[in-house]
């Protein structure tokens, strides 16, 4: 038996020990993740899921469709299964593919917002069943609340704590149809035509067309292929689509920089097929296999996801002349100071927040946030006229708008970075991971202010202390210290016994490395 079928088989055959952590439904930043053949992504999981789902829809008083997508990981296709099962069985209307085909994160959260639009009376939500860049065993689902981004830490606990409850019941208090009935019932949406008709509204799309730009894009074995083929006729773009390959082992990908098959566009070693056909291409493009990360090379190679970020906020806060001043730029904590210089050399508002792309949901959706990107190769933004357009991630609206860059100002993406940081300095950015024991990562989690017993880090005088995120005023779940010319930040994995470091200097590779070694001894 392949390894694949394996996986599949240990879904359906494998019941999870709820009395076992590891074993129980756990909601992170990106909702439930697992492998099958460890007990922590089985039939039961999923079931208790869509039944905790839709006892929240009820207390919430969501009664519209709810939107579905998923991408092309093994375990994928048998959850979105028994996700219909629950659904039909709850009366739940139901949204998949009408093409019968993979439906990226972005149209998922594009769809809700579209719906709920025109549809104040019925709000809609979604699910989305992928674990985004996780190897191929991997499996997750996640839940999109009516803003259609992913839900708050409230939803989320919620449905976590509902769906522990059934498991441990035996999954009395969950609702079946059989699989048949389920798929035949199930709405049918037109994901992709929605999506791909509208791009015109975020992204210039005919000063793309007409630049004559020639593209290249990687799926990476992901739902994105069929957006892409859509975006090409749609707009008669030179755009190549290097593989087509759908391989729920994923074959194709190179090892990723520890030897693991991850589908991480952000990552140079996961990208190495499309960087040795890049010359081909004025621009090309990557996403993950949910399409909500965006993987960016040019001439120079890959983009660092961060300064591809500052050289977004630039761009868009120069060329839409619609978007009122107000609108502030979102931004993790944890990304690239080069990036509130930018956005203060626009003279608008940062909006700092912690590590998540759920911190930026509302103001997208409100349309108070023009912006919302995170260091790991995500982000958003708003319609020209400064409405939401996804309140999750879009990697194909942020592949789309480095080829509206080019077009536009006849620079490729890392020329305009070399031009920020001409103007801004060129900073130094770096992670390490260290080993950390549960109370070693509590002991981080519980750390304030004045427990950092240093005012200077790394020869600079600290203007800034927090555990607490500037914009929102969240908690941390770590440290971060600032000065004029570098930070730190240090946070404890939620998934790993791992405690990860931060940091970065404008003032070269060395004064980088005496900032984390003055960190690492705090810690």
């Amino acid at each position: 038996m392949s390894e694949i079928n394996k996986i599949i088989a240990a879904y359906s055959e494998r019941t999870p020990n709820p009395d076992r952590p590891e074993e129980r439904v756990s909601f992170g930043t990106s909702g439930h993740r697992g492998c099958s053949l460890k007990g922590s992504f089985n039939h039961f999981h999923i079931l208790a899921i869509a039944q905790a789902v839709v006892d929240w829809r009820k207390e919430q008083g969501i009664t519209g469709p709810l939107f579905i997508g998923k991408d092309t990981h093994a375990l994928s296709g048998p959850a979105t299964d028994s996700v219909l099962e629950v659904l039909s069985a709850n009366d739940v209307a139901m949204r998949l593919d009408s093409a019968g085909g993979y439906t990226p994160t972005p149209l998922v959260s594009h769809a809700i917002l579209r719906h709920n639009a025109r549809n104040t009376d019925e709000l809609a939500d979604g699910l989305v069943i992928t674990p985004s860049h996780n190897p191929p065993e991997d499996g997750g689902i996640k839940y999109n609340g009516p803003d259609g981004g992913p839900a708050g830490t409230e939803a989320t606990g919620w449905i976590e704590n509902r769906a522990n409850e059934l498991l441990a019941a035996g999954m009395a208090g969950v609702r079946t149809s059989p699989r048949r009935m389920a798929v035949v019932e199930a709405g049918r949406h037109d994901y992709v035509s929605e999506y791909v008709q509208a791009l015109g509204e975020v992204v210039d799309m005919p000063a793309i067309a007409a630049s004559g730009l020639t593209l290249g894009v990687d799926p990476m074995g992901g739902s994105a292929l069929a957006v892409w083929e859509a975006v090409a006729e749609e707009y008669g773009l030179p755009l190549e689509i290097v593989n087509r390959t759908i391989d729920p082992a994923f074959a194709f990908m190179p090892p990723d920089h520890d030897g693991k098959i991850r589908m991480d566009c952000s990552s140079t070693a996961a990208m190495a097929k499309l960087l040795t056909v890049k010359d081909k291409f004025d621009l090309a493009f990557a996403n993950d296999p949910d399409a909500d990360r965006h993987g960016i090379v040019d001439a120079a190679g890959l983009m660092n996801p961060n300064h591809y970020l500052a050289v977004c906020v630039d761009y868009l806060l120069k060329h839409r002349e619609q978007w009122p001043s107000s609108l502030a730029i979102g931004k993790t904590l944890v990304s690239s100071s080069m990036i509130d210089r930018v956005v203060a050399a626009n003279h608008r508002e940062l909006y700092e927040v912690p590590v998540g792309f759920k911190w930026f949901v509302e103001g997208l959706h409100q349309g108070q946030l023009a912006f919302g990107g995170e260091e790991s190769a995500g982000a958003s933004f708003l319609t020209f006229d400064g409405k939401p357009w996804s309140s999750d991630k879009d990697g194909i609206i942020l592949c789309l708008l480095a080829a509206e860059i080019t077009a536009k100002t006849g620079k490729l993406p890392s020329e305009y970075y070399q031009a920020l940081t001409e103007q801004h300095g060129a900073p130094h950015y770096q992670r390490k991971d260290f080993a950390a024991m549960a109370e070693q990562k509590q002991r981080l989690k519980a750390l304030k202010p004045e427990d950092v017993p240093f005012t200077e880090l790394a020869g600079d005088p600290v203007v800034g202390v927090f555990t607490e995120a500037p914009g929102n005023g969240a908690a941390i779940g770590g440290l971060k210290v600032t000065t004029e010319n570098g930070w730190f930040a240090a946070r404890p994995s939620g998934t790993e016994d791992l405690c990860k470091i931060y940091a970065e200097s404008f003032v070269g590779q060395e004064h980088l490395e005496q900032i984390f070694e003055q960190a690492e001894g705090l810690l």
